[in-house]
């Protein structure tokens, strides 16, 4: 247990991160980025900018300048809704915010079928991807929870890198045959400078493997 984190974390890891969203309020990212305990650290940060075709966060782009400024690595990501078009949900996301040199590619938020069929759910987001892949500098990522993820993704695409979400564990050893790169592994984490709790990430790999997921 890391008394200052308010959780244990995985001790095989070594780039550590968070993810956030308006629920964390108005966040001092440079307290953030100066806090540390033994070698566990905040190198990077998601933030989430879009959600569907019209809801930009609130604090999206504070978030997205203040964590800069504060030398953590950020990439957005977007709340995907499987009933709304996935072309239109990446143009707007795109309108908002588009990942530059040295930036995490965009990651693509998909928990919840939303009362779409799981094929439904996958064509849109077929199409998201691809407009994304096609209109930024970068592949980008899918987030989901584990349990979704072996439900409706498992088998459609192995082509894409996920960002998976399972919670309270000691590791994802088990889970060795999907190509992840980040591990969502405690939703109660703490950190100076946000008020509330905050999910906690790692990366799967080394300093030289962060940096070649970084955009080009």
């Amino acid at each position: 247990m890391y008394k200052g984190f308010h959780i244990p974390i995985p001790d095989k890891y070594k780039i550590h991160g968070i993810d956030v969203s308006y629920y964390q309020g108005r966040i001092d990212w440079q307290l953030v980025k100066k806090m540390r305990e033994d070698s566990v650290h905040i190198t990077f940060a998601y933030i989430k900018a879009t959600e569907g075709i019209l809801q930009v966060d609130p604090y999206f782009q504070r978030n997205w300048r203040e964590a800069a400024k504060a030398g953590i690595i950020c990439g957005p990501y977007h709340y995907f809704r499987p009933e709304k078009s996935g072309k239109w949900q990446a143009r707007f996301l795109l309108q908002n915010v588009n990942p530059e040199t040295g930036d995490l590619p965009i990651a693509v938020d998909v928990e919840e079928l939303d009362g779409a069929s799981p094929e439904k759910m996958r064509t849109e987001l077929t199409q998201f991807l691809k407009y994304i892949s096609a209109h930024s500098k970068s592949k980008p990522i899918i987030y989901s929870g584990l349990k979704f993820y072996k439900q409706n993704l498992e088998g459609h695409f192995d082509d894409y890198t996920f960002w998976l979400a399972h919670y309270y564990e000691e590791n994802l050893d088990g889970n060795r045959q999907i190509r992840w790169a980040f591990w969502q592994h405690n939703d109660k984490g703490g950190v100076n400078g946000i008020n509330h709790t905050v999910d906690f990430d790692v990366f799967n790999g080394d300093s030289l493997a962060f940096k070649k997921i970084l955009v080009k």
